[in-house]
């Protein structure tokens, strides 16, 4: 470990200063806009460093809204500032002979994206079988997959600065933007909404028929919503005055109807279904079963949720007389989303038989069928493009995960409220995985960013009396 002297840091800083000075001046007689954005992030950088516990809550909470301006890649930029800055703390504090936090599950989680570095690297040696002009989408998942891994990190150095429960409470307000936006995208005409909030058009009336939110896509805003719902539901548990987590959770539960996203009312159901296991019973099963009812109602009230339950009607999972090979077939003119997914699961498998073992290469799922579109499953993605070997990573991690929660169940006083939210966790978790087989719950990029933050929480220790600042 090393230890910076006064000496060496006040020469650091000022070559750093010396630096930022040179560059500015090249800058400015570049493109003078440079030396706005370089200024602009130098300061947040200051902020960053001087009001640490504040500008990470700020960046978190942050987050949920920025998904509307993708377009201009300020996601990306978000993504990319946020790994620099938390590499640069990590890397200052271990200069300053300072402690890095970290757990064990942030070791294997970080194992798990290097090893998906394989196929990022096997793709540009121009081993797998797609064009090497592909490496480019391959590397930007990849990068996506790191900003988790940094996402992890960097709540973990709030660990024994900020009290879990609070840190918690505070995510809350990331769901002011994107529900502000979703009420807008209901009630105001289409012609009154920036083209970033216009949501899902109904291309027959020119209406909103699904909301999205500040996400981009409604299935994106069901994923988002469905962990708010398990948070408004462990607040709910925490809190002596309930009543305002009950009218949040009617709130969560009508956007999250309002989404019309077929495969959220199946996560819902199992995620209902694992929460109450633990503590069954006729009154815990009949509110479970009540609140799983009046979703399905709301969902079947409008034409639209009408028309997506009944197309269910037409594909092999309602219907005996309709077989895979024959719901294929349909999907060329039918319109069903379901029978399409066969018809791309299908395609994708056979891609995969000419490449079994190491697949195509990262985020290469798009490329490798005459709809060039995602897998909408993630367990045919990840064979597809990882191959067996990629496949069986990935079930590994998902496995990962399930047992790190349960070994934080295991190692919390039941009913204690750290207890709680990892038995809420693992809720999500299984739900998850359920919609893996009908979506792509890995293109979240928002449901991951919120979801490593409350993993990285659920593992500090909450039973050690502290002082927090």
């Amino acid at each position: 470990m090393i230890m910076l002297t006064h000496q060496r840091a006040n020469l650091i800083i000022s070559a750093g200063g010396v630096g930022v000075a040179l560059f500015a001046g090249y800058l400015a007689g570049v493109q003078p806009l440079y030396v706005g954005l370089v200024l602009g992030g130098l300061a947040i950088a200051f902020y960053f460093f001087t009001s640490f516990e504040s500008a990470v809550l700020g960046l978190l909470i942050l987050r949920s809204a920025l998904d509307p301006f993708s377009l201009q890649q300020v996601p990306a930029a978000f993504a990319i500032g946020l790994d620099v800055l938390t590499l640069i703390y990590v890397v200052a504090t271990l200069l300053t002979n300072g402690t890095v936090q970290t757990d064990g599950f942030w070791w294997l989680f970080a194992g798990w994206v290097v090893l998906q570095g394989l196929w990022v690297l096997l793709l540009l040696w121009g081993d797998m079988s797609l064009n090497t002009a592909v490496w480019l989408d391959s590397i930007r998942e990849w990068v996506r997959l790191f900003s988790w891994l940094m996402v992890y990190l960097l709540v973990m150095q709030l660990k024994d600065r900020i009290h879990p429960q609070k840190m918690i409470s505070a995510l809350f307000l990331a769901l002011i933007l994107p529900l502000t936006a979703a009420l807008l995208q209901i009630l105001l005409p289409l012609s009154l909404l920036p083209d970033f909030l216009q949501g899902n058009k109904n291309s027959i009336t020119g209406e909103i028929s699904r909301i999205n939110g500040t996400l981009g896509l409604s299935n994106t805003f069901a994923t988002f919503l469905l962990l708010f719902i398990g948070l408004t539901y462990w607040q709910m548990n925490q809190s002596q005055r309930r009543w305002p987590w009950w009218l949040l959770l009617a709130l969560l539960a009508f956007f999250y109807v309002s989404t019309k996203a077929l495969f959220s009312l199946m996560m819902l159901g199992v995620f209902i279904l694992v929460l109450i296991a633990p503590k069954l019973s006729l009154i815990n099963l009949m509110a479970g079963v009540l609140f799983f009812v009046v979703v399905i109602a709301l969902f079947g009230s409008t034409e639209f949720g009408q028309q997506r339950l009944g197309s269910l009607s037409q594909t092999p999972l309602l219907n005996p007389d309709i077989d895979i090979s024959r719901a294929i077939l349909l999907s060329q003119g039918d319109g069903n989303s379901f029978n399409w997914r066969l018809a791309q699961w299908s395609l994708l498998l056979k891609a995969w038989e000419d490449s079994p073992i190491l697949g195509y290469g990262l985020a290469t799922s798009r490329y490798l069928t005459i709809y060039n579109n995602y897998a909408h499953n993630d367990y045919v993605r990840a064979l597809a493009e990882g191959g067996i070997l990629g496949f069986l990573v990935f079930i590994a991690f998902l496995g990962t995960q399930l047992i790190h929660l349960m070994e934080l169940l295991r190692r919390s006083p039941a009913n204690s409220p750290q207890h709680q939210l990892c038995w809420v966790l693992l809720a999500l978790l299984v739900a998850i995985m359920v919609g893996m087989t009908t979506e792509n719950i890995l293109t979240h990029t928002t449901l991951f960013f919120y979801w490593w933050t409350v993993v990285a929480i659920a593992g500090w220790n909450w039973n050690q009396p502290q002082s927090y600042g």
